[in-house]
Parts: structure tokens; sequence; C-alpha cells
């Protein structure tokens, strides 16, 4: 190749264009690719300390320009990142997400690997990417090349490693201008179009976290940047965001923050939003939308919030829905948690054949469900409210509690399912499991929230530990279970702790990390130090979030037998399939006293002995429920009683026949 066409190749190609940085500038190392729940609490001091207000590392001045027929955004950016290391950067990490709806990338590799996938639906032809034109630092052009941090496919192209022409100095900050091109996919995870729908996120190039010494267990600086996986989803530093997004003027726009000015001509028209204290953007624009809802909260602090519903016409029932839903989680989780602190809320119900887009969060917006043919009651307007409730309920547990949701999925998707779950439970909902139209004949079968989690949660399965990352569990089904079998475990938390203890704990863990980014480990040392119990709960997490172990009691045996003309002697077994968690067991007798054991071990049997006047008739473990993880509830009562026994073999057939259409109705 001659030395012409080798500077040519440089000039299109800037992966082929790298140089090391100068010793003086050593380059930082990525985060490890099997990096999973955190172990070791952050320092006190981690993200500089308990926070009233984000503190602004990443700020995003970004122009997007929408074509609307071909479905592609031409942006302007300007990223001012701030060095909070004490030592120089050369090289810095982006995340180009739009990239995983290109052929060959991780996400769509995984996806055909997994055959069935959580979040799919791309078809070829109709995928999406990001290109990147340029990126400058000072008006010097950088170099950029394609890296896969956890091994993924040479063709990914969801990362990009940058050097900079000029090393950002300890505790200052540099600007990088670049410009882009997004080409948006058919709706698919979370992002996309369908007709003149647009759900825009992902699609601006996005700085990695540099992490320091005692944040997140890290020991040295590192750059915490992963491929765009089927299963996972973000992890940002926050900032402020002003985003002007120019539309056919006939289009309706949504988006993060506060709209501070329109102007049009031309035909066009272009929003301007702006936002701090948030780690993420994204935007819709419609020409369908319906004139939207609109609504005004008051914070308990005295402070309004500007809440609206965007809608495609056809839905109009359901947007009321998902408003009073929205208005009723604000106050719920300011009662519960701490009042909303942005000023505006977006909720988004998109169209029919878009279903890809809704039921995600992102900070101020969130897209809610949509249901065909919907009638108010019955289970489908309570999985609107739950979504909706649900993704509200991000805006605490992914975008103010601003958790790795590439490496520690429990902290946003476990714990905001059970805090949405106690929420109903409080309220006093439970879950119809029926369509509306049964409740005409008198029949709505409902079920408690959390014993629906249960259900779902695939305890009889081949399990995952819950602190595994979001990428490595050993199926798409298996996953999923990060919602339900965290949700139990809280559930089972909360029943030997007490509700009290529970959520000050919770409130001690949100008020220590809000505008932070905290670890498994620092949600494990908030629950000690707000409620005292350090074996309890790190019992649990040792069984459930540090390994895969099921709790698996059950009574398997109940003899009362006259030994002479006055007494009875009455034996009792217990199996242990599974860990070890302390039990009690209680046993009643024909007389009506009772006998109270409590017991723990590691053996696979335990025997007890009573010799009595009368007869045993009941047996019960764990009467309180304090482990509503344990495989089979069932064997954990026993009687001697016939006519009982038949009654408990009828509710286990029942139970069963609930679980079939249970999994029918979750996976229809």
């Amino acid at each position: 190749m001659s030395r012409l066409a080798a500077l040519a190749l440089a000039l299109l190609c800037p992966v082929a264009a790298q140089a090391k940085p100068t010793a003086a500038c050593a380059e930082i190392p990525l985060a490890s690719a099997d990096a999973a729940a955190v172990l070791t609490p952050s320092a006190a001091d981690a993200w500089g300390g308990v926070r009233t207000h984000a503190r602004h590392v990443a700020n995003y001045r970004i122009h997007a320009r929408l074509d609307a027929q071909k479905h592609r955004i031409h942006g302007q950016q300007t990223l001012t990142w701030h060095n909070r290391s004490s030592q120089p950067v050369c090289v810095v990490y982006l995340h180009l997400y739009l990239n995983a709806f290109s052929q060959g990338s991780t996400f769509l590799t995984e996806r055909a690997q997994a055959g069935f996938a959580f979040r799919s639906g791309l078809s070829v032809g109709e995928q999406g990417h990001i290109q990147l034109q340029n990126i400058s630092q000072n008006g010097r052009p950088a170099r950029w090349q394609f890296v896969q941090p956890d091994g993924g496919p040479a063709s990914d192209r969801t990362v990009i490693r940058l050097e900079l022409p000029s090393p950002v100095a300890a505790g200052a900050s540099t600007t990088l201008d670049m410009d882009f091109s997004s080409q948006l996919p058919r709706v698919i995870a979370r992002t996309g179009y369908f007709g003149s729908f647009h759900l825009v996120a992902q699609w601006f190039p996005k700085i990695a976290v540099l992490e320091l010494p005692g944040e997140r267990g890290a020991t040295a600086p590192r750059w915490n940047a992963h491929e765009f996986h089927l299963h996972s989803e973000f992890y940002a530093d926050f900032g402020h965001y002003d985003v002007s997004i120019d539309v056919p003027a006939d289009y309706t726009v949504g988006a993060t923050g506060e709209l501070v000015e329109k102007r049009s001509a031309n035909g066009r028209s272009v929003y301007r939003y702006v936002q701090g204290e948030v780690h993420d953007f994204a935007w819709t624009a419609d020409r369908r939308t319906a004139r939207p809802l609109e609504a005004q909260w008051r914070s308990p602090t005295g402070d309004t919030v500007k809440v609206q519903v965007l809608y495609p016409p056809e839905y109009a029932s359901q947007a009321a829905v998902v408003m009073q839903a929205t208005l009723d989680a604000l106050e719920d989780f300011a009662r519960s948690l701490a009042p909303y602190p942005y000023r505006t809320l977006t909720a988004v119900i998109p169209p029919f054949n878009a279903d890809e887009a809704g039921g995600m969060e992102y900070p101020t917006f969130f897209t809610a469900m949509s249901f065909p043919g919907f009638k108010p009651g019955g289970h489908e307007q309570h999985l609107l409210e739950l979504v909706t409730l649900h993704e509200l309920g991000h805006s605490y547990f992914q975008g103010i509690l601003a958790s790795n949701e590439f490496e520690e999925p429990l902290l946003d998707e476990g714990l905001n399912q059970y805090w949405n779950r106690r929420i109903l439970r409080q309220r006093g909902q439970q879950v119809p499991l029926a369509p509306a139209w049964l409740a005409r004949f008198g029949f709505m079968p409902k079920i408690d929230g959390f014993a629906l989690e249960r259900l779902a949660a695939g305890l009889h399965e081949k399990q995952d530990r819950l602190g595994s990352n979001s990428w490595q569990w050993h199926s798409s089904a298996s996953y999923g279970t990060v919602y339900s079998r965290s949700a139990t475990l809280f559930d089972s938390l909360e029943r030997q702790l007490g509700s009290e203890a529970m959520e000050r704990a919770i409130g001690l863990y949100y008020q220590r990390w809000k505008f932070r980014h905290p670890s498994i480990a620092d949600l494990r040392q908030a629950l000690i130090d707000g409620t005292g119990q350090r074996e309890i709960i790190e019992r649990s997490f040792a069984q459930h979030v540090d390994q895969a172990m099921q709790i698996d009691d059950g009574i398997s045996a109940l003899q009362s037998e006259k030994t002479d003309g006055q007494h009875y002697r009455t034996t009792l077994t217990v199996q242990r399939r599974g860990a070890d968690v302390p039990q009690t067991l209680i046993v009643r007798f024909a007389d009506g006293s009772t006998e109270t054991v409590r017991f723990s071990g590691t053996q696979d049997e335990f025997r007890f002995e009573w010799l009595k006047p009368v007869p045993a008739q009941t047996a019960q473990l764990d009467p309180q429920q304090h482990y509503p993880l344990d495989v089979s509830l069932g064997d954990n009562q026993r009687s001697l009683s016939p006519s009982a026994d038949a009654r408990n073999q009828v509710m286990q057939r029942l139970l069963g026949w609930l679980q079939i259409a249970l999994a029918w109705l979750l996976g229809a």
C-alpha cells in the first residue's frame, strides 16, 4: 500500500489510525466483562458524598433534526465532560447504543442464539444505526475505533474508544464537538418508529462512566462501558441537557425536561427542552398524537409538577387511565419514599403495532402500554395501571438512584417491582385475573400481587443468582425473573423485619444514595443500618444474591399413635432440600394446646416427638410465612383429619391449574 493510500485510509477510517497514549498519560482500564454484584460497600465520599442535588459530570447540548420520511435524525452535539479523577485522561469511551440494531451486533447475535428473546421483533430491512461523522476537541479532530469490552463479536459497534488530541488534566473539563446521523429502526427494544410515530431513545453518542476508587467496588480508576446486550439497559453520569428538536410543524413532541422555547418557520417547528440532574434524554414525535391530557400535581413540598399524557386518538380511554395512575403514583411515592423532584413528567402511549416502545423509562419521561379494544376493569386495566406505576417508579430507582443496570439489574427492575407491589398492597388492591366482561356475570377472580410475583418467579426451575449481571443469565426466561424473584426476596425480608423497619431502611437507602450510583453492597448496608438486623439481611443476600440457593422445607410425615390407655406419641418429620433458614413449627393438639419449635441446621431431616394425652390435629411450618421463596408451600401444612387432607389436595390441584392459567395469561 502506498503512503498516499495509507493516509487516505486513515482519514476515511478512524479505526486504522490509532496511536498509543503517551507514558505521561497512562490509559485507564475498562471494568471487567464479568462484573456483577458488588460485594464491598462504597466509600462514604463516593461520588462526592451524600447529596441533595446531582453533580453534573457530562453535559450535553444537542440540535436534532428529524427526517420523518426516512426516520433519521441528523444531530450536532457538544459534550462537556469533567474529569473527576486525580490523573490526566487521554482516552475516553462512548456508547453508540443504536448500533445494537444493525447487522452483526452483540444484541442481534444474542437474540438469534436465544430463539425467544425478551423485547424482540426486528425484521431484515428495518434495522437502525448511528453513524459518528466526526469528533473534535477544541477544533482538533479526534481518532476512534470500535471495541468490544465484553468479548462480543468484532462486528459489534456499540462502544468506541476515543483518543483525545489533548489529555484532560485532573479536575479539569473538556469539550467534544460531534456530528452524527441516527437511523431509527422499526420499533424494537425501547426505541424506533412505526408510521409517523417516533420514539427516539439511545440515539446520541453518550460518554461512559469513569468510576474512582471506593465507588461500586473500584480499587483504581476504571471506565465502566459495556456492549449493548440483548438483556441490558444503561448506566451514565448525571448532567445538564439542552436539546433542540426540529420536526415537521404538524408533529407533536414530548421529551425529557422542560419546554423552554418553541419556534416555527417554513413548515417546521423547533422545540427546545432543558433539564439538569438527569443521566439520559429521550423524546417522541408523531403527527397523529391527539390533544395531550394535562394536569398539575402539587408536591408535599409545595412545588408543582406539570403532568401530560401523549396518545393516539383511538386510545383516549386508556390515556385517562394512565393520567390517573400517574397522579396516584406520584402521591404514593411521595408518601412512601420521597416527593418527585422534577417539574415535568410526560407519559407516552404508543400506537397499535408499536408495542415494543411501551413500558420503558427515561428521566421525566416514560412510555406506558396500550391495548386494542380496551375495556375499563379487568386484568388489562390492572396491567396498564401497574406498568404506569412501574415506569414512574423507575424515576426513583433508576433515574435518581442511578444504579448500573448493566451489572446490577436487581437494584432497578427488582427493587422497583417490589416497591410497586408494596404500594398496591397498601392500597388494598389485588390483581384481577380475567377480562372486564366477566365482571358482568359476577365473576372476577383476583390474586394478591406478591402471590402473583411468587408464581412468576420460576422457583422450581434452574436459577441464576440475583446478583448476576444482565447479560449472563442462562436464558431470557430466567432473566425475566429478576423482576419477580427480587420482589419476592424483598417481600420475604419485609415479612421477617416488619413493614416499618423495611420502609425506614429503603428510605435510608434513597436518602443516602440519591443522585449517586449505589451498588448492591450499598443497598445491603442501608438495610442493615436501617433495621439493625444484620444476620437476616446478610443470610438472605448470601443465599439469593451472591448465590442461587433454593429454600425447600416441608413436613414429610405426621403421626399420632396411642401408646397405652392414656397417651399418644406424636412424631413429625421435616425434610430440608435446600438452604438453611431459621424455621418455626407449630403443632396443634386435640385439646387446643400447641407446641412451638424453632430450629435451623444444614441436615436433610429434622424429627420431633411429643408424648401427650391427646393426638395431634395439625402441623404448620413457617406459620408467619417468612419465606415466600420456599419452592413449595403446599407441604408446609399437615393434618390428621381426613377431610382436611382431602381439602388440601383439592386446593393444591387448584393452585396447580391456577399456575398454568397464569403462565398462559402472562405469556399472552
